[in-house]
């Protein structure tokens, strides 16, 4: 699928931070059918030694995956939700594609296995939203919130640290207000300078993390986040072959074990702070 971001409906170059790839760098080319994803995909991770299991999330994550008609999604859908292996369905979109329609086929997937809507909300800073481009409102995101929720859907919320122009205040306020909603999970993400994107012309002038400065930010996160909210993602990256900046974040297991040494050393776990 495409993205109204890039097709003229709000824009034709994305989010100021979006790859060609639409944010799915590392996905299985989608020029094959959706069970030929999912098996080269498990192949893929059994081979290269991440996982050994049989139980899978068949996660539709490039672009906008709820932008398309409904009889389209359906057959995507049920196709992913019926791989013998997959045990839930994952789908990132954004709070402006949605409709009666898609609302009600996605609780109807729901009754054969569990469904997870992730939204890219990245800030809840109009200011910063229209920096990157976002394309939505605040209000947007609340009432799709509110109408997944309705219907027994879990809500992933994907935020970004080190935005242009946002501080730590800013970032905290960010996770306040996602404490008071009524959400199931967060993906922390770092944010990658990737070429081909705009976000890259503005490099020079960008105030990029260092590891430790992205840790130490993270760690208040996690601490004034609800104990309720389940943590999908700590950090993320970016392909070798596009990553602009921060290189450091390439060294994923380092960056993994320096979190973990930090939470441990400086006594930091989820909702210490937590304060409604």
């Amino acid at each position: 699928m495409t993205c109204p971001n890039r097709d003229g409906t709000l824009g034709t170059r994305g989010c100021i931070f979006c790859s060609n790839g639409g944010s799915g760098d590392f996905a299985i080319p989608c020029r094959d059918s959706v069970t030929e994803q999912i098996d080269q995909a498990i192949a893929f991770v059994n081979s290269h030694g991440k996982y050994t299991g049989d139980k899978y999330i068949a996660y539709f994550q490039s672009f906008t995956n709820t932008y398309a008609p409904v009889q389209k999604l359906r057959t995507l859908y049920t196709e992913a939700i019926r791989h013998p292996k997959t045990v839930l369905l994952s789908i990132g979109t954004r709070p402006d594609c949605f409709s009666e329609d898609i609302y009600t086929l996605l609780e109807q997937c729901s009754l054969i296995k569990p469904v997870w809507i992730e939204l890219g909300l990245q800030t809840i800073h109009e200011k910063t939203a229209s920096i990157i481009r976002r394309g939505y409102a605040l209000s947007v995101f609340e009432q799709c919130v509110k109408e997944l929720r309705t219907r027994g859907l879990a809500v992933i919320v994907h935020i970004i640290l080190g935005l242009p122009g946002e501080t730590e205040h800013d970032i905290l306020q960010t996770i306040q207000y996602l404490n008071t909603l009524d959400i199931q999970g967060i993906k922390f993400q770092l944010l990658h300078v990737l070429k081909g994107t705009d976000l890259a012309a503005l490099l020079p002038d960008l105030s990029i993390y260092t590891q430790e400065e992205y840790i130490r930010l993270l760690l208040k996160c996690i601490a004034h986040l609800s104990p309720d909210i389940v943590i999908h993602r700590l950090t993320g990256d970016g392909p070798r072959d596009l990553l602009l900046a921060p290189k450091w974040s390439l060294n994923k297991r380092n960056v993994l074990n320096s979190i973990s040494h930090a939470l441990k050393e400086q006594d930091i776990y989820q909702g210490k702070y937590f304060n409604l």
